[in-house]
């Protein structure tokens, strides 16, 4: 790495500083498992523990967020060479949703809204990346704000957080109000849902969230029986012998959409939505974990939970402008 692709942060935790060694090429931050776990103020073998449970349950792929990087050392007067492995962003914050702590809140809080800002979406820090489109940007933030109902307070940041994710599609945002049937760029092959392997995968999920604490009994409870049997066959219907959403890509926005907006449970619904979304992606095999990052996931769920029913065709083609190819 050299030094026009490496660039320092330092963050002020509790207990000092934490250098963070940023890499520009790949757009992410690097911290070893010691930094994680002085950040939240835990034990390396906490750390260790969310990580095994985190690649164990394919939240998150090793390969994709772990870096082995040599580094020097000075170990009784002499220096020594040892290859150390590094997290990445999108691992550490995972790590961080799984403390429960006031420090991993405010680390979080501030990775989301300095570090990602300043190393992905050149919208404050980085703004010559859309010095010659500002207003088309600005425009595109009140266009998707736009869907959400009167009176509805958003932070600009949880919008931008979305926008960003489209990469370089984001200027043509604004394609989802013109051209609603637009198909191009999404995936046409046979893939199975059913009722029975979604419910199995939400139970798993909701196990994991009572284990860590952080549902109850009453979570992912349908509030009427064959509520997920429905949405399940909202989604694979056909007519006339064709799918009525006949790409992959489709099935998984509505899927998200029915989920979050038909609220099938007592609680947790915009959870369970934005669970069943991402495991149908990667029962799909076309997850793209660049896109659907846990912050433009979070934003994404909530603007489809708080959008106005009557703008579903447009929440839905928003989704599809995010997962297309």
């Amino acid at each position: 790495m050299n030094k026009k692709e490496k660039q320092i942060a330092i963050y002020q935790g509790k207990t000092g500083a934490i250098e963070v060694s940023i890499d520009i090429k790949r757009e992410t931050f690097l911290l070893t498992q010691q930094q994680t776990a002085d950040i939240f103020g835990v034990q390396k073998a906490a750390i260790s523990k969310h990580v095994k449970n985190i690649f164990a349950s394919k939240e998150l792929s090793k390969k994709a967020t772990v870096s082995i990087l040599e580094t020097v050392q000075k170990e009784g007067g002499r220096e020594v060479s040892r290859q150390v492995e590094f997290y990445n962003l999108d691992l550490v914050l995972s790590i961080g949703y799984r403390i429960n702590s006031v420090r991993a809140t405010k680390f979080r809080q501030w990775a989301t809204k300095t570090l990602r800002s300043y190393i992905v979406d050149g919208y404050a820090i980085n703004r010559s990346r859309i010095a010659k489109n500002y207003e088309s940007f600005l425009a595109a933030v009140s266009e998707v704000k736009a869907l959400l109902p009167e009176g509805l307070n958003i932070d600009n940041k949880d919008v931008l957080e979305l926008i960003t994710a489209f990469s370089e599609t984001w200027l043509s945002l604004d394609s989802y109000d013109k051209d609603l049937s637009v198909k191009s760029g999404l995936t046409k092959k046979a893939v199975q849902l059913t009722a029975e392997k979604l419910t199995e995968a939400l139970g798993n999920f909701k196990v994991e969230l009572m284990k860590n604490g952080e549902a109850t009994d009453i979570f992912g409870a349908e509030r009427e029986k064959g509520n997920i049997a429905g949405i399940v066959g909202n989604v694979m219907q056909s007519f006339g012998g064709q799918a009525v959403y006949p790409t992959v890509e489709e099935k998984a926005a509505h899927l998200l959409y029915f989920m979050v907006k038909n609220h099938p449970f007592v609680d947790g619904n915009k959870r369970s939505g934005a669970y069943a979304f991402v495991w149908f992606l990667q029962k799909a095999g076309i997850l793209n974990r660049a896109k659907i990052t846990p912050p433009a996931l979070t934003a994404l769920t909530l603007l489809v939970a708080e959008s106005d029913p009557k703008n579903k065709e447009r929440m839905v083609h928003l989704v599809l402008q995010l997962l297309k190819k």
